[in-house]
C-alpha cells in the first residue's frame, strides 16, 4: 500500500532534507522512524527538497510498504520515535498512482522577516531580520512584474542543476503585519535559492537601495551576478504544495481550522 504524510520541521539542526552521507537530514531521521513502526526498510518521496536551514510547513510525502498498521500508527507512532525537530501531522493511504513530487500541481514558499531595531532571541532561527526600516508596499509592487512565465536565469545559484531556467510564478506578495514581513511565493516550480535570491532583490528595493525598473532589468539581463544578496536560510519554509482533488490530501489550512481531524476516531 501507500501511505502519504505531512511532515512539519524545524531545519535549523539539519543539513537539509535529502539524504547525505555524513550529517543529519530531515529524510534520515523520517525514514529512521517509519521504519521502526513498519518493521521494515522505508524510503520516501518528498514533494520539495529544502536545503539547510530551511523549514518545512505540511511537507508532503510517499511510501510504499507491506505493513499493515491502523493511520493514526503513522501520525502519533512515527512521532514517538521522532526528535522535537520533526512532527508527522496528517497520514492517509492513497492510491499508487499518487506521488509526492510528481503530481503536485504547484509548489510554495514562504519568507518571514523580523523588521526590526533588534533581533529575536525567541524566534532565532526562525526568522530573517533586517534591522532597518522596509518599505514593504514597494517591495510588493515592484514583485508584481515578475509574475508570469519568464526565464529566471538571474534567481539561480551557479550550483542549480536544473535543465533550464523557465518557470511560471504564480504569486509572489509581500505583506506586513506589525514587525512581520513575509513574502509568499509560489510557482510550477522552483531553481536552486530562486526564493531565497527573490527574498535578497526584493529586500534590497525595500531598503532603497533599488526600485521596480532594477529588478526587471535583473530579470531581462538574466545574469545572476546582478541580483541582490542570497537572504539567509533561517526566514525560509517550504509550504505544502496542492495536489488534485481526487487523491484526497487535505490542505494544511483545513487541518488548522480542524485541529482535531488528525485524531484516531
Amino acid at each position: 500500500m501507500r501511505i502519504a504524510l505531512a511532515v512539519d520541521y524545524d531545519g535549523a539542526p539539519f543539513c537539509g532534507w535529502q539524504i547525505q552521507p555524513h550529517c543529519h537530514t530531515v529524510q534520515a531521521e523520517l525514514e529512521q522512524a517509519l521504519s521502526k513502526i513498519a518493521d521494515e526498510p522505508i524510503s520516501v518521496s518528498c514533494s520539495g527538497r529544502t536545503d539547510t536551514g530551511v523549514h518545512g510547513v505540511a511537507q508532503v510525502v510517499h511510501f510504499d510498504t507491506q505493513a499493515v498498521r491502523p493511520i493514526h500508527a503513522w501520525t502519533f507512532g512515527t512521532n514517538t520515535h521522532l526528535s522535537k525537530h520533526v512532527a508527522v501531522h496528517w497520514a492517509g493511504e492513497v492510491s499508487d498512482e499518487f506521488h509526492a513530487r510528481f503530481k503536485a500541481l504547484n509548489r510554495s514558499y514562504q519568507y518571514r522577516i523580523l523588521n526590526r531595531g533588534t533581533r529575536s532571541g525567541l524566534h532565532a532561527g526562525k526568522l530573517s531580520w533586517i534591522n532597518q526600516p522596509l518599505d514593504t508596499l514597494a517591495m510588493h509592487e515592484a514583485a508584481q512584474q515578475l509574475l508570469g512565465v519568464h526565464d529566471f536565469s538571474a534567481f539561480r545559484s551557479s550550483e542549480c542543476q536544473a535543465k533550464h531556467a523557465v518557470r511560471d510564478l504564480q504569486q509572489l506578495d509581500v505583506n506586513r503585519q506589525g514587525q512581520l514581513i513575509t513574502i509568499d511565493v509560489r510557482a510550477n516550480g522552483f531553481l536552486h535559492n530562486m526564493v531565497r535570491i527573490l527574498a535578497g532583490c526584493l529586500i534590497r528595493i525595500g531598503k532603497g537601495e533599488a526600485d521596480a525598473a532594477w529588478l526587471r532589468d535583473v530579470l531581462e539581463a538574466g545574469d545572476r551576478t546582478q541580483a541582490g544578496m542570497t537572504a539567509p536560510a533561517q526566514g525560509l519554509s517550504f509550504v505544502q504544495p496542492t495536489y488534485p482533488e481526487k487523491f484526497g490530501i487535505p490542505d494544511f489550512r483545513e487541518l488548522a481550522a480542524d485541529p482535531w481531524r488528525s485524531l484516531p476516531s
